[in-house]
């Protein structure tokens, strides 16, 4: 039985993995896909994580890996179908049939973007097409963007751009916006801002990178960058019934990283929080290995 077992290998659960080990814990890693390191894999550069500037978010999340292997983490593949409480430990049950252990869970499986799915949105991921706005956008400085969706990150993300861009699209599927009413007439009031609601993006069009937008009526319009924010899905089905989650599936959790269950931890995306980034997810995934190490020390 182990220490502690962290789902997920992105930068909250590599974290943690650090931190565990330094606390001089038993850790396992168990990570679903092959290398995966969470979101930043799909930033084709990172520039606003303290120290490494400009680096490849592929880069960034293998030099995480390698820092938490160096410690002596072990990883393995598998995804977690079920999770039980028994009397002083977890029981994990995995895809493959096998059952793991453990005195403690940091559960840091982290939330996926939801995609447009449309022809070119593959494609052109980190290449034109990102799913962030805070983390891209100072790479289109002056450029021509547009924003996908309609409810309060995509109108943020617009007039967020706004600053940075010479124009910014808003599109939107339907006629009404989702997202407060007080930022969309700002959005309005810029003049580098144009609306096209209702717009059905139906291609992402270019050569090497974003250069057009086809809409479902024949319409195309000219852009480098498209952001889109339709909605973020928490990996955290497997975790119904558990703990505590809230409306949207996000565990509620405080900043250690406790969730309602005693033992169970939880860091990164799948917490409830206004932040998402790289580096919240990393100090997530410290405050969640401390809290871990301090209830194995209660114990």
């Amino acid at each position: 039985m182990v220490d502690v077992l962290i789902i997920g290998s992105g930068p909250a659960g590599l974290s943690a993995a650090i931190y565990a080990k330094r606390a001089n814990l038993s850790v396992k890693v168990l990570e679903k896909f092959y290398m995966g390191f969470g979101q930043i894999t799909e930033s084709s550069k990172v520039d606003n994580y303290l120290g490494m500037p400009g680096i490849n978010g592929f880069d960034l999340g293998e030099t995480f890996y390698q820092h938490a292997e160096s410690f002596g983490v072990e990883f393995l593949e598998g995804e977690a179908v079920k999770i039980q409480t028994k009397e002083e430990h977890f029981s994990v049950s995995l895809a493959s049939g096998k059952e793991l252990e453990a005195k403690t869970i940091i559960y840091a499986a982290g939330a996926m973007h939801r995609h447009l799915g449309v022809p070119g949105e593959d494609t052109f991921s980190g290449r034109g097409v990102s799913y962030c706005a805070v983390c891209d956008g100072a790479f289109y400085r002056d450029k021509v963007v547009a924003v996908a969706g309609g409810g309060n990150t995509a109108l943020d993300d617009a007039l967020y751009l706004s600053e940075l861009c010479s124009k910014v699209y808003l599109i939107h599927r339907r006629s009404e916006f989702r997202g407060a009413g007080a930022t969309l007439s700002r959005l309005r009031e810029k003049e580098n801002v144009e609306i096209l609601a209702p717009s059905v993006i139906s291609a992402i069009l270019g050569e090497g990178k974003v250069s057009e937008l086809a809409f479902s009526d024949g319409r195309k319009i000219s852009c480098q960058g498209l952001f889109i924010a339709v909605g973020m899905k928490p990996q955290t089905e497997v975790l119904n019934g558990l703990i505590s989650l809230d409306e949207t599936g996000y565990v509620v959790a405080e900043e250690t990283g406790k969730t309602s269950v005693p033992g169970f931890f939880v860091a990164g995306d799948v917490r409830k929080k206004a932040l998402r980034q790289v580096i919240t997810a990393a100090a997530d995934g410290a405050n969640a290995a401390v809290s871990a190490a301090e209830y194995l020390r209660e114990k």
